[in-house]
């Protein structure tokens, strides 16, 4: 640009540089902050050429694929995108704060669990979170915990698991103990928990299943809001019947635990489903 031409308006800036115009205001502060550009109501009028030593060190701020599938989630579950939603890239990239072909690659990885699908034609479409989803991902959240909870059993007494166990324990009791003001925080001790079990096997297949499980179980629990604290106090004591069964090394009490809080997790997961999409 030369000095005293105008700037775009902002929706422009942003598709521009396919940023949101709260980064593009963001900028323009700063230029303006630096007598760069004189910002005057809508009018933006370069008023000196940038030179190097107005230039910032690049920074890694970037979101990473884990804070991206969890952002991505978090829209679909929290805000009932239903599925057959077009995705548009370009916005949403902007809405994620990350470039397109970033995006491109994250919902190629994501169709493998069949909550998008490319178009023919291309593009990609939301095929979304339904009850034969939730179904197919309790059952295998079923298989997976339960080779977990076997290889956990395994492991010798000096392992940091039974330490780990043990500090989770306590947790429990303090949010049974205080359940009537902070049963919300049940929703982030449940992740915590079954985070903490599965961390015993070393598989990267496990581990990419497991933060979409993870994050579909824990958000499942925003939805329904009836009967929460009775609902989260059942699920504490079985959390406890469970970590009793591990802790005392007993693997048929452990697997009957194990199976009686999985089984209740798809009920209630499936029951919030319901209730969600009613409400």
């Amino acid at each position: 640009m030369e000095v005293g031409g105008q700037l775009p308006a902002e929706v422009v800036l942003a598709e521009r540089m396919e940023v949101s115009r709260t980064i593009v205001r963001s900028a323009l502060h700063k230029l303006d902050a630096e007598n760069l550009i004189l910002w005057e109501g809508r009018r933006k009028t370069l008023v000196k050429r940038p030179d190097k030593r107005h230039r910032l060190s690049q920074s890694e701020s970037l979101p990473t694929g884990e804070e991206l599938e969890r952002r991505f989630l978090e829209w679909i579950l929290r805000f009932d995108v239903p599925a057959g939603t077009s995705l548009n890239i370009a916005q949403l990239s902007r809405k994620f704060g990350v470039p397109a072909h970033s995006l491109q690659a994250f919902l190629s990885g994501l169709s493998r669990f069949g909550l998008v699908e490319r178009r023919a034609k291309g593009g990609w479409i939301l095929s979304g979170f339904t009850a034969e989803f939730a179904v197919e991902l309790s059952d295998f959240r079923l298989v997976l915990e339960m080779n977990a909870v076997r290889h956990l059993l395994s492991l010798p007494e000096d392992h940091q698991i039974w330490g780990k166990l043990t500090e989770i324990r306590k947790e429990h009791e303090d949010l049974r103990r205080d359940l009537k003001d902070r049963y919300h925080d049940f929703s982030t001790l449940d992740e915590k928990f079954h985070t903490t079990i599965n961390s015993v096997v070393k598989n990267r297949f496990v581990l990419e299943a497991q933060k979409l499980i993870s994050l579909i179980f824990h958000y499942h629990y925003m939805w329904d809001k009836r009967d929460e604290q009775e609902r989260n106090a059942a699920a504490i004591e079985e959390h406890l019947d469970w970590i009793d069964a591990m802790l005392a090394q007993d693997r048929a009490r452990s697997e009957e635990a194990a199976l009686n809080h999985l089984r209740r997790s798809k009920e209630t997961l499936l029951a919030s489903l319901k209730n969600h999409k009613l409400g």
